[in-house]
């Protein structure tokens, strides 16, 4: 069975979401560490509830990106990680790591790719008026949001939304499709 390592920075509604999936038998995958860049962080009571081992590589503590991504690295070949899943991880990760790990870390991102990249992808859908928008799931490269997709879903913008209604939807889609992107890598049906 694959072993998953989750990188998380926040609340880890995505990671939760995913290793419920797991211990219900729909992704056969063996979570073995959530790690996170900050302490006191949701996620990581989330993912110790659910019996998951839990980290904190505080980035805060190290002068360069290349040290903390190194440490990072560190923990991850001690826990032999198959697959590295980004669940709402705040951090642009160098590189060289992702030259090590290219086609075994995995990101969710609320918006289409490539129309929207970045942290700020729901309001900068929204701002632009389109009429959908979506969630992607894709592979990490060393570009910021500009990895090989693993699957896309059309989220349409309705006539009464708001930015917040809009948000929930995405979020909602979010739930439906890490899971079944997470398998399709896991079964190696789908790689960069």
């Amino acid at each position: 069975m694959k072993r998953i390592a989750f990188l998380v920075s926040g609340s880890g509604t995505n990671m939760e979401n995913l290793i419920k999936r797991i211990r219900s038998g729909e992704i056969l995958a063996d979570p073995v560490i959530a790690i996170s860049n900050k302490p006191g962080v949701k996620a990581l009571e989330k993912a110790a509830a659910l019996g998951v081992k839990t980290i904190v590589i505080d980035h805060k503590t190290y002068a360069e990106r290349e040290a903390f991504d190194k440490a990072l690295g560190e923990c991850l070949e001690k826990h032999k990680v198959d697959f590295v899943v980004l669940a709402g991880f705040m951090r642009v990760l160098t590189e060289g790591f992702v030259k090590k790990y290219y086609g075994r870390l995995i990101n969710i991102h609320p918006a289409f790719l490539p129309a929207f990249p970045g942290a700020h992808a729901i309001k900068d859908a929204w701002d632009a008026k389109v009429k959908e928008t979506g969630v992607t799931v894709h592979f990490v490269d060393s570009g910021v949001d500009t990895g090989p997709v693993i699957l896309q879903r059309k989220v349409p913008v309705l006539s009464n939304d708001t930015l917040e209604t809009l948000e929930a939807r995405i979020h909602s889609l979010e739930y439906e499709i890490y899971p079944q992107a997470l398998n399709l890598v896991v079964a190696g049906k789908i790689k960069p």
